[in-house]
């Protein structure tokens, strides 16, 4: 038995953005046709901290994958980090692993990949301008997806770290077509001037006021993950046709739907396969929410594991 090993570098080697979202697209439309199976996450608890096993296999593309990811906060005082993810793909015809995963690099691709596939399906086509909350990783993937989606020319970024925007602005400028990235002086000046708005921040309080996002606005919210964080407000909950990566898991964990009680229109598989509208017009704001799901992580694993094939990228292990 052989394994292959995928770096954060061979991850980013292996594919684009564009073939994240298709790849991602595809997990959510086998998600809504009752085409994957996704049990619900299992904790293991120790006495330092917990790791969350995220198990799913896709029946049409016959992705398999668990991702298993250990928050431990006293790893600060060890000079570790106190989130960490790793992936493990599988052969579901044999059960035999076939690939070992860097989990942090795979997990920013496929979160902006769910991103990217909500800008392409419910962003207005001519959207020429985005707000960015958040100059971190998942900001900077969310922001990539959206470019790859939507003609972006001009983005505000909104984070209180200048050394993190400094860092974001590096490096946006090289990308192809790369948008004019500012600093917004207020949120209120951004959100007003956004075709886009994206919020990836581990804020438990909403970022901006609903009532300053333009007719037409698409949102998408990806870093509250628990009930008690909300990065978007309720006035824009309310005036937003809500589209949700899983009904289950953003009742359950998204802080964003459970604290406005927001009324769910569609999950995006329903839109990807035409059981629900997604966009109904160019005046509607829309508003995506996604906590992440183990279906997005396989899919994605299964399309750099195969491309890091063909392309010889990896280390390849003889374990027996």
């Amino acid at each position: 038995m052989q394994i292959r090993v995928l770096t954060a570098a061979d991850i980013h080697s292996a594919i684009r953005m564009k073939e994240a979202i298709d790849a991602v697209e595809t997990a959510y439309s086998q998600l809504a046709a009752g085409k994957a199976t996704m049990p619900l996450r299992i904790p293991v608890h120790t006495d330092k901290g917990v790791s969350l096993l995220m198990p799913a296999h896709l029946h049409e593309s016959d992705d398999f994958a668990i991702k298993i990811v250990s928050v431990y906060t006293d790893n600060v005082k060890l000079n570790l980090p106190t989130v960490t993810a790793t992936v493990l793909a599988f052969d579901p015809k044999s059960g035999l692993p076939l690939a070992l995963l860097d989990g942090e690099s795979l997990t920013a691709l496929r979160t902006g990949a769910a991103g990217g596939v909500a800008a392409r399906h419910l962003a207005r086509k001519e959207s020429r301008t985005a707000v960015l909350f958040g100059a971190g990783v998942q900001a900077r993937s969310q922001l990539l997806a959206a470019v790859t989606e939507r003609p972006i020319e001009k983005v505000w970024v909104v984070d209180p770290f200048e050394k993190a925007i400094e860092g974001l602005k590096e490096q946006v400028a090289t990308w192809p077509d790369a948008p004019e990235v500012l600093v917004a002086d207020s949120p209120r000046e951004a959100v007003s001037r956004a075709d886009i708005v994206l919020a990836a921040t581990t804020t438990k309080t909403p970022l901006f006021d609903g009532n300053d996002l333009k007719p037409g606005t698409h949102v998408t919210g990806v870093g509250s993950f628990r009930p008690d964080m909300q990065e978007i407000d309720e006035t824009t909950v309310k005036r937003a046709r809500v589209v949700v990566d899983q009904r289950e898991a953003a009742l359950a964990e998204a802080g964003d739907i459970i604290i406005p009680k927001a009324t769910i229109d569609a999950e995006m598989g329903e839109v990807i396969n035409g059981d629900k509208p997604g966009r109904e017009n160019d005046e509607q704001i829309t508003f995506f929410k996604s906590v992440g799901l183990a279906v997005q992580d396989a899919v994605t694993a299964g399309a750099v594991l195969r491309a890091a094939v063909e392309k010889g990228l990896g280390t390849v292990i003889q374990m027996s």
